[in-house]
């Protein structure tokens, strides 16, 4: 099973007003979660491309928010799982979908024992082509309620507009991404790795916010930060004075260790869209 973040560069990273980057040596770092944030869930789902997972956090007992890049092109149903730890070591417990050229189907998903939900993406997600419309963000409606787990509260309205010190605002990003490490055998070279599967919270400072993005320095090494976000964590959330403020949406190396894009749900053009989700 892949996992997604995608890593941008050329033209995004001169949108962005960013110089390519260099490759580096580190580890995501970051916290093992146990049950300090049971409303974030791992989601697995098919595509034209294969099987793949990314992460996702219950803002309404039936409405998981997301990016859209795991959304988009979604073939069948959705897995969701709030389980902390999902495998140390493989093989991985998820199913795999009976007919992979249909995806997953509510009923296999249910005798495995996992919640199934169905994908939808942003109208206007640009397919990380436009800076200026980004709006990577989709959102997962279960198909039955969840009970026994708090939703996470969204952050207000334009409540990253209020930060005016970027570089002194700590953040923190929670999800279900690979641990980069050196690999028990062959070139020592920091590698994504495939386990554990568990969820992770990472303290990291802002870099920059734009009307659609919040960007972070995700480095743990960074003095006022504890790790970055990295495969897996797509769509995972970030938070702000305990609210969700934005939801993973890129990284700018293979590493995992420059800086990583959220995009932000605080803008009016995502939170009217996810308000549809929220009052249906």
């Amino acid at each position: 099973m892949r996992a997604r973040l995608p890593i941008l560069a050329g033209a995004i990273l001169a949108g962005l007003g960013l110089i390519a980057p260099a490759p580096a040596t580190a580890s995501t770092g970051g916290t093992a979660d146990g049950d300090a944030h049971p409303n974030v869930a791992m989601i697995a789902f098919y595509d034209a491309d294969g099987r793949f997972r990314c992460s996702a956090t219950l803002i309404s007992p039936t409405v998981l928010v997301t990016a859209a890049h795991c959304t988009d092109g979604t073939l069948g149903r959705t897995l969701v799982t709030f389980d902390s730890v999902i495998a140390e070591a493989p093989p991985s417990p998820l199913p795999v979908a009976q007919d992979v050229t249909a995806g997953y189907t509510a009923d296999e998903l249910a005798a495995a024992g996992y919640l199934s939900g169905t994908a939808y993406t942003h109208p206007q997600y640009s397919d990380f082509t436009d800076l200026d419309n980004w709006n990577d963000v989709g959102v997962i409606v279960l198909d039955e309620p969840v009970a026994g787990i708090a939703t996470a509260p969204l952050a207000g309205v334009h409540a990253a507009d209020a930060i005016k010190q970027p570089r002194k605002t700590i953040f923190r990003a929670v999800g279900y991404g690979t641990e980069v490490r050196q690999a028990d055998s062959g070139p020592q070279k920091p590698t994504p790795m495939s386990y554990p599967l568990i969820r992770r919270y990472v303290d990291v400072p802002g870099q920059k916010i734009t009307p659609q993005v919040i960007q972070v320095n995700g480095n743990e090494n960074d003095p006022f930060g504890t790790g970055g976000t990295c495969f897996g964590d797509s769509g995972g959330s970030l938070w702000l004075d305990g609210k969700v403020v934005g939801v993973t949406s890129y990284g700018l190396t293979q590493n995992c260790r420059y800086i990583a894009g959220f995009q932000r749900i605080d803008i009016p053009v995502v939170a009217d869209w996810l308000a549809g989700f929220l009052t249906d």
